[in-house]
């Protein structure tokens, strides 16, 4: 399954909100295994249903042990990231949980082969159905808040290139330079503040 990329138009549109009456149907259903094809095929940490070419306010998120294992320990304490097993929001919203805020380079399976700064709310609170239909409220912190409010980005029509420090901005060989450098480092040698 390939992955809309940046220029569809899909991805600049807001996504439509899931009718209740559509949880436990077959479209649904559908939407829910292309997801998870989706990552399998093409492994992130998330995916939002507009970057499978439908415009409906669903995502899947995830950060299997598999990924992190080739992640230093110390990298994973500094970005704050655990192991997150796959799951569907469906009408996802989030809010800033404080006014903590961290950046972080990210990229974008839908910006294939490039990555960028991008400074996020530190945690958020999310409010979600699942597949079956039930309500769903939670705090996430870390990178579990960071994935959370990039694949809702993408049903609000946002790409990360529209919240990233431009001057940061960089292919995914040259971030391999970068990846493990201080933050104070990179931002004083891209001039970002």
């Amino acid at each position: 399954m390939a992955i809309v990329q940046a220029g569809a138009a899909i991805l600049r549109r807001p996504a439509r909100v899931v009718d209740e009456r559509a949880i436990g149907s077959a479209e649904l259903a559908g939407l829910v295994a292309a997801l998870h094809a989706g990552l399998a095929v093409t492994p992130g940490v998330g995916l939002a249903a507009p970057q499978i070419g439908v415009g409906w306010r669903v995502v899947l998120v995830q950060d299997p042990a598999v990924f992190q294992a080739r992640v230093s320990p110390e990298r994973l304490a500094q970005l704050e990231r655990e192991p997150v097993e796959p799951y569907i929001l469906i009408n996802p919203e989030i809010e800033p949980v404080g006014p903590e805020r961290r950046s972080f380079f990210e990229g974008c399976l839908s910006v294939d082969g490039y990555c960028a700064l991008v400074d996020r709310a530190w945690g958020v609170r999310v409010r979600w159905t699942d597949e079956t239909g039930r309500r769903h409220e939670a705090v996430r912190r870390g990178w579990h808040a960071r994935i959370l409010q990039h694949e809702v980005d993408h049903l609000n029509g946002i790409l990360y290139v529209d919240r990233m420090y431009s001057r940061t901005f960089m292919t995914n060989d040259n971030y391999g330079a970068w990846a493990d450098r201080p933050l104070d480092v990179i931002r004083a040698t891209f001039g970002v503040p």
